[in-house]
């Protein structure tokens, strides 16, 4: 699995939101029964979001959270470098310490050009690229509890 399950949630969160709201703020706690995620962990996987402006929070009976930017401008890439931060677009995919073109690790040719076109996807990717999908695809974001 390359992306942290924070951030597969991150990203189905944010997808979450783009595709049910324009611009109110939508409960944390009923986002977290939709998507069938942990409130709390969810709690702060939203905050980090919110922190690096992909998202707005406000307090109160009418709380809750929304996106900060229009689907148009946020980036697949933003929520993984939001989440997960960048190193899997340059480090070594078996951890190796200083593997690089002068001293590759075994994957580092193979990796080198999927990381390239993941990085090149993910940052060509919009929400509102997804959302527009959607209305023919409908995705699913939940768990199907129906799966093994």
């Amino acid at each position: 699995m390359l992306l942290s399950k924070s951030c597969e949630y991150g990203m189905r969160a944010t997808l979450y939101l783009a595709l049910t709201t324009e611009k109110q703020y939508i409960s944390i706690r009923k986002m977290s029964e939709e998507l069938n995620i942990s409130y709390h962990f969810l709690t702060k996987i939203l905050q980090q979001l919110t922190s690096h402006g992909l998202m707005e929070s406000y307090r109160g009976p009418n709380g809750g959270v929304r996106l900060a930017k229009t689907k148009n401008e946020i980036r697949l890439y933003d929520i993984v470098a939001a989440i997960d931060g960048t190193d899997l677009f340059h480090e070594c995919v078996l951890g190796l310490p200083g593997c690089g073109n002068r001293k590759p690790c075994a994957l580092h040719d193979k990796w080198k050009d999927h990381r390239c076109k993941l990085k090149r996807m993910l940052r060509s990717t919009s929400l509102q690229e997804l959302v527009d999908e959607n209305e023919h695809s409908h995705y699913r974001l939940r768990l199907d509890p129906d799966f093994d």
